[in-house]
């Protein structure tokens, strides 16, 4: 496990968690309550993270930022026969408590924080990098260096993440978004974390997929 996230990392993610509460108050549980467009757009993504995972085993998944238990209902209709030890995980207490509300079952958990507390084969994190909101960029990304450290350390055959491009050039980004480079975090990992990256790229949307596997696992699955 990896030690708690800095202090100057608190307010970044009480902001967060306040930004997805009063999206989830004013939308529900829809993707526009964890600020996507669509269920087609929101399946896509779960599609590409999930291409990480063996669905022919049995296997433990941490979902970070799980917000309502999308994921849930994604896992349900396209992979009925799947046996996953599921985790949510997410900053928003409400997200949590809707979450129980509509999820339950032997295999599926919930926890409110901003890390897993155990260790699974898996984990994923859907557009949590994504709503920056005001904090500065400096202190996002060391947000996001910590959580990657973190999701290395509690994913045992790797784990998957994205992020939206850079705008083309002439275009600016919406006030708020963070938008990278893949070869930015795709170093990070390679360098830091001693991971190999996979990149999922040009699927019809303005982001990208890294698949994240720890090079000490790459002779099997």
């Amino acid at each position: 496990m990896t030690s708690s996230p800095p202090a100057e990392l608190d307010d970044a993610y009480w902001q967060v968690a306040q930004y997805y509460t009063q999206k989830l108050r004013r939308y529900g549980p829809t993707p526009l309550g964890v600020d996507w467009s669509c269920v087609p757009t929101q399946a896509l993504r779960f599609r590409k993270l999930l291409a990480l995972c063996n669905f022919d085993v049995p296997f433990s998944l941490n979902d970070i930022g799980c917000g309502y238990g999308a994921l849930l209902d994604y896992l349900a209709l396209y992979h009925p026969q799947s046996s996953i030890n599921y985790l949510g995980i997410d900053l928003s207490s409400a997200m949590v408590r809707r979450a129980k509300k509509r999820w339950a079952g032997d295999l599926i958990r919930f926890h409110h924080g901003r890390e897993s507390p155990r260790q699974a084969d898996y984990s994923i994190a859907s557009g949590i990098f994504n709503v920056m909101l005001d904090q500065p960029i400096q202190v996002w990304e060391r947000l996001i260096e910590t959580t990657l450290s973190h999701l290395s350390s509690t994913s045992c055959k790797g784990f998957a993440v994205n992020f939206v491009h850079l705008p083309n050039t002439g275009e600016r980004a919406k006030a708020g978004l963070y938008c990278t480079d893949p070869m930015q975090w795709i170093d990070f990992c390679e360098k830091s974390l001693s991971s190999e990256v996979h990149l999922i790229n040009d699927y019809g949307m303005s982001e990208f997929t890294l698949l994240i596997r720890p090079i000490r696992t790459l002779s099997g699955n």
